[in-house]
């Protein structure tokens, strides 16, 4: 009879066994599909919430009194427009998502506030396109704070004269808790028209990539090189937690995955070894009768593989449907974004039948090294 027969009929015979080996084997590798599915929508989850934190890194003025720029919120000098997109067209890759911006204090209705113009995030050809960050706002109009909006009954689509220009309100801010809630946002080049200051902005926003040692020493280098006569700052707050949380997503994944297959590789073992032990005397008899220990290790490390192919396409079906089904409410911002990893389907199907032959080994040594005449001398 054949090995190829041989393993099939023994599949059919002990059922019971090969379907808890199957079972543990489309368990683990769904566990693993789903787990590294939706580890690639946490990386891109956590990515959005840190960039929703805002900008953590800021450029302005050499000569500016940084003092006075954190009481006052803006920086009294002023530099080039131009600079953003100097900065934009160098090669740099320590930071990205570069926004301009142009604020004064001004007196508005009785009251002082803060009118900021923002021009759009200047594309920087040389990195990825990511989805833009800051605010996109129409020539002719403004975002006005709540609290302005709240004192002075400000509706969408009301105009208001703001220092003898006319604007539509476009949007109302929701409460911030900060300074944002006395602010009035409009397009850069409308801010620059009113305050009469055109082509000029005291403030470069933008944000840190991933980048490891003296994070800000790194990017004073490179923006020094191109823009010399600039001050740069970093929000360390929003830096170190974009970057511990990183860290702990990628902790996490390195150790759940090695644990479902280390946990996997000791359970189709023990299955394994279950199995000779419940077949010492069968062994015995095909040892004595002649057959050689290759056809009866071939008989279980095959056994093994074929649970680990039919469980590696299994797995891969129901991990990828667990993902799919669950990971749109746990990572909503990103739901869009969650899809089949077909990539794992081919390292499923090469990886658990090796990780179930490697555990089905030792087993089925210690099968075929029994000696035949003390097997059936205790049976």
């Amino acid at each position: 009879m054949s090995i190829v027969r041989m393993l099939f009929r023994e599949i059919a015979h002990r059922k019971l066994n090969f379907i808890l080996g199957l079972i543990s084997v489309v368990a683990a590798v769904a566990l693993f599909v789903a787990v590294l599915t939706m580890c690639e929508a946490s990386k891109r989850e956590t990515t959005r919430l840190m960039r929703d934190l805002g900008f953590n890194v800021l450029i302005v003025p050499k000569n500016t009194n940084m003092a006075d720029f954190w009481s006052e919120d803006y920086a009294a000098e002023d530099m080039p427009e131009e600079y953003v997109y100097r900065l934009a067209n160098a090669p740099i890759m320590t930071i990205r998502h570069l926004v301009a911006r142009l604020q004064r204090k001004v007196e508005w209705r009785g009251r002082k506030i803060l009118l900021t113009g923002v021009l759009p995030e200047v594309p920087q050809k040389h990195l990825s396109p990511k989805p833009p960050m800051g605010l996109n706002i129409p020539r002719g109009s403004v975002y006005v704070g709540h609290e302005l909006a709240k004192s002075f009954n400000i509706k969408v689509g009301q105009k208001i004269d703001i220092l003898g220009k006319k604007f539509t309100v476009a949007r109302l801010l929701k409460e911030s808790g900060s300074k944002d809630d006395i602010r009035i946002y409009g397009h850069l080049h409308d801010i620059q028209e009113v305050l009469g200051l055109p082509g000029r902005i005291n403030e470069i926003e933008a944000l840190s990539c991933r980048c490891f040692g003296d994070r800000l020493a790194s990017i004073r280098q490179d923006i020094a090189a191109v823009l010399p006569d600039t001050h740069v700052t970093e929000f360390r707050t929003k830096a170190i937690a974009r970057a511990e949380t990183r860290k702990m997503v990628e902790r996490y994944a390195a150790f759940i995955i090695p644990a479902v297959l280390v946990m996997t590789a000791v359970w189709i073992g023990v299955l394994t070894l279950m199995n000779v032990r419940e077949r010492r005397e069968e062994i015995g008899i095909l040892r004595a009768l002649g057959v050689g220990s290759g056809p009866i290790a071939a008989l279980f490390i095959g056994r093994a593989l074929v649970v680990g192919i039919v469980g590696a396409g299994l797995g891969f079906a129901l991990g990828t449907w667990v993902a799919l089904r669950v990971g749109p409410n746990i990572f909503s911002l990103t739901a869009n974004k969650i899809s089949p990893m077909f990539a794992l389907l081919g390292w499923s199907l090469v990886g658990a039948p090796l990780l179930c032959a490697l555990a089905s080994y030792l087993p089925a040594m210690a099968a075929v090294l029994q000696d035949p005449a003390e097997v059936l001398q205790e049976e």
